[in-house]
C-alpha cells in the first residue's frame, strides 16, 4: 500500500539510544511505500497534539510511535477534526494494547512491515464528555491499578509492573455505589469496577468476551461487583458462547451506544491508561469515526 505524504511522530523525551534503534527498525521499511515522509520529534504532550492538528489536513497517513498514553493524546487531537488522515500505530510503550487490537506485531520491524502491507479499516471511537478513547473507559479497580504502578518498576520490569500493581490493588479494592443508565436499561448497586470497552485488550491481556469489536458501533459495558475469585471465574466463562449472560451473579454485562453513569462519590476515570477526569460521565460511541491500519496477518 502506497501513500503520497505521511507524518511520522515520536516522543523526543524517550531515551536517545533506544529511540535511534526504534527509528532504524522502522524508517527504512516505511519510506519504501511513502513518497514524502515527514519525521517530527515532539517534546511534550501539547507539542504532539499541536503537531497532529497542524498536519492533519495535509497528509494521507499519520504514523504514531508510542505507548497507549501518547496514542490517546494524538487521537484526542485528531478525533474532533473534520479532515482526519488514516492512522497507523507502532508499538512504543509497555502494554501497547491498541496495537494488539489492530493485530500489529510487537516487534517494530514486523510492525512497520505490517503497516505497509495492512488494510485500512473503519474504527469506532468512544467519547466520554469532551474526551475520546479507542480502547476503554474505566473507574474503580482499573483506575486504581494505573495509579498504583510504580514508575521505576514500569521502567525496569515493563508489563510485569501492571500485574504487580493489579495484585496490590485487588487486595485493597473497595466497592462504590453506582447508577448507570443506557437508552433502554438502568443498573444500580455496588461494584469494584465499571469498564466501558471498545477494544478487547487490557494490560496486554485479551478480555475473554467474544462480542467485543472496535468496529460494531457498540460499547461493551462490564460491571464487576467484587474482586473475588468467583468474579474472575465468571469473566473467564464469558469466552464460552454457551454462557448465559443473565445467569451471571458477580458480573453484569451489556452493550449500548450511549450511557450515563453516576457514583455516590467522585471516582477517577481511566481513559486508555490516562487519568483525566472523574464521574459523573456521559459516554457514547462514534461509529467508524477513524480509519486505521490493521495487520492482515500476525
Amino acid at each position: 500500500m502506497g501513500y503520497n505524504k505521511a507524518l511520522y511522530i515520536y516522543n523526543g523525551n524517550a531515551g536517545k539510544e533506544a529511540m535511534e534503534e526504534k527509528l532504524a527498525q522502522t524508517l527504512p521499511i516505511l519510506s519504501q511505500a511513502i513518497k514524502q515522509l515527514i519525521i517530527i520529534q515532539t517534546e511534550s504532550i501539547e507539542d504532539a497534539r499541536t503537531t497532529c492538528i497542524d498536519y492533519a489536513s495535509h497528509i494521507d497517513l499519520l504514523i504514531i510511535l508510542g505507548g497507549d498514553g501518547t496514542i490517546h493524546n494524538c487521537i484526542n487531537a485528531i478525533a474532533p477534526l473534520n479532515e482526519r488522515p488514516v492512522i497507523a500505530i507502532l508499538p512504543g510503550g509497555t502494554s501497547n494494547d491498541i496495537t494488539r487490537m489492530l493485530q500489529i506485531p510487537q516487534n517494530l520491524y514486523q510492525a512497520a512491515s505490517a503497516i505497509i502491507d495492512g488494510k485500512v479499516v473503519p474504527i469506532d471511537v468512544g467519547k466520554a464528555d469532551d474526551r475520546y478513547f479507542l480502547n476503554f473507559w474505566g473507574i474503580g479497580l482499573v483506575a486504581e491499578t494505573s495509579q498504583n504502578i510504580d514508575n521505576d518498576q514500569k521502567k525496569n520490569l515493563g508489563v510485569l509492573s501492571y500485574f504487580m500493581s493489579t495484585l496490590k490493588t485487588v487486595g485493597q479494592a473497595k466497592s462504590f455505589s453506582y447508577e448507570l443508565k443506557t437508552s433502554s436499561d438502568r443498573y444500580q448497586g455496588e461494584a469494584v469496577m465499571v469498564i466501558v470497552l471498545n477494544g478487547k485488550y487490557l494490560g496486554t491481556r485479551e478480555i475473554p468476551i467474544t462480542s467485543i469489536s472496535p468496529s460494531d458501533g457498540r460499547l461493551d459495558v462490564l460491571i464487576v461487583k467484587n474482586s473475588s475469585l468467583a468474579s474472575f471465574r465468571e469473566l473467564l466463562s464469558m469466552n464460552n458462547p454457551e454462557t448465559e449472560i443473565n445467569d451471571l451473579q458477580e458480573i453484569t454485562y451489556t452493550q449500548t451506544n450511549r450511557l450515563h453513569i453516576h457514583t455516590n462519590e467522585t471516582k477517577d476515570v481511566d481513559t486508555d491508561g490516562e487519568i483525566i477526569s472523574g464521574t459523573p460521565s456521559t459516554i457514547e460511541i462514534l461509529p467508524s469515526h477513524l480509519r486505521m491500519i490493521k495487520a492482515t496477518s500476525n
